[in-house]
């Protein structure tokens, strides 16, 4: 038996059309799966979908807000008659709204929390549900995987509350579902991730990349590939006997609070060029330039003003 086959397996991933989604989903799809691509972007999300299916796997975009629950239920719905079951929901929908805290907005509050927190809740029951309903006709109740994207972030502090907050919940809420879901032969874990090349980054200055890199234990900053692996186990046979788990992907970073950049004895693994990648392909996908590194300040220009403001950076910086 191979322990991480996929096939003829079932899948959603929310928020994932671009960045760690659609890595997700390539990922699941290149270990056999089906995949539906639930996004509140359809025109990326049709693209990964169609992507998914020159690999000769089966794919559908669904349109959903996560934060609704009645289009969430919809979704869930309409993955199963797509594709006649479920089996691996993996929940990464999320949003970041920068600012400081004592300035925040009541309105940015509520918005992240009903994306990164509620709205992975009400994914996760839904697809609870399904597998409950699954196990009242399979042969063998199988019940199913539930993966949901937590962040490094619920561990260390290092964007904001409402951000840091969510994440956090994200974490603990995974752990109490698995312990009152394994009754129905239901794992729930969650992947933390450092900070990653999807678009989200695609406004961050080649300096802070540049740090994030030296303090990092393996050299690079990371890409939604270094979730392949994670996603993948964590969704097959493998890890049947896994749940409560925040499995963290983080090249190490979070490992301790450095006070000068690490020394390397060999060179990483990924270079600067190769990290970009995924990210350019993302890019292109959403119909935004990037320059040569990647980099596009007008994207997310919060963030890009953000990071400038704290390293000293020259606001008129190339574009």
């Amino acid at each position: 038996m191979d322990w991480f086959d996929l096939t003829g397996k079932k899948a959603w991933v929310t928020g994932g059309s671009v960045g760690i989604g659609r890595g997700y989903a390539i990922a699941l799809a290149k270990a056999g799966a089906d995949v539906a691509i639930v996004d509140i972007d359809t025109r990326t999300g049709e693209k990964t979908a169609a992507e998914i299916r020159e690999m000769g796997r089966n794919s559908v975009f669904v349109h959903c807000d996560v934060t609704s629950q009645e289009q969430v239920e919809a979704m869930a719905a309409q993955v199963v008659e797509a594709f006649g079951r479920l089996d691996i929901a993996v929940n990464n929908a999320g949003i970041g709204i920068l600012g400081p805290d004592e300035d925040y907005p009541q309105s940015a509050w509520e918005k992240v929390l009903g994306v990164n927190l509620t709205g992975m809740w009400f994914c996760c029951t839904a697809a609870c549900r399904q597998f409950i309903r699954q196990n009242e006709t399979d042969s063998v109740p199988m019940g199913g995987k539930i993966i949901n994207t937590a962040s490094m972030s619920a561990r260390i502090a290092n964007c904001n509350a409402s951000y840091d907050a969510s994440k956090g919940g994200v974490v603990e809420m995974t752990r109490t579902l698995a312990a009152q879901w394994g009754t129905y032969n239901v794992n729930v874990n969650c992947i933390s991730p450092s900070y990653i090349l999807s678009p989200m980054h695609a406004s961050t200055p080649v300096e802070v990349r540049e740090r994030i890199r030296q303090l990092t234990p393996l050299g690079y900053m990371q890409r939604p590939e270094d979730l392949y692996g994670p996603v993948v186990f964590l969704a097959s046979r493998a890890a049947d006997y896994v749940t409560g788990v925040d499995l963290l992907v983080d090249g190490g970073h979070t490992l301790n609070a450095w006070l000068t950049p690490l020394s390397r004895k060999v060179p990483p693994r990924i270079s600067p060029e190769e990290e970009t990648v995924s990210l350019k392909h993302d890019m292109a996908a959403l119909e935004i330039p990037v320059n040569e590194d990647g980099i596009n300040f007008a994207y997310h220009p919060e963030i890009a003003d953000a990071y400038k403001a704290a390293f000293g950076l020259d606001s008129g910086e190339k574009k």
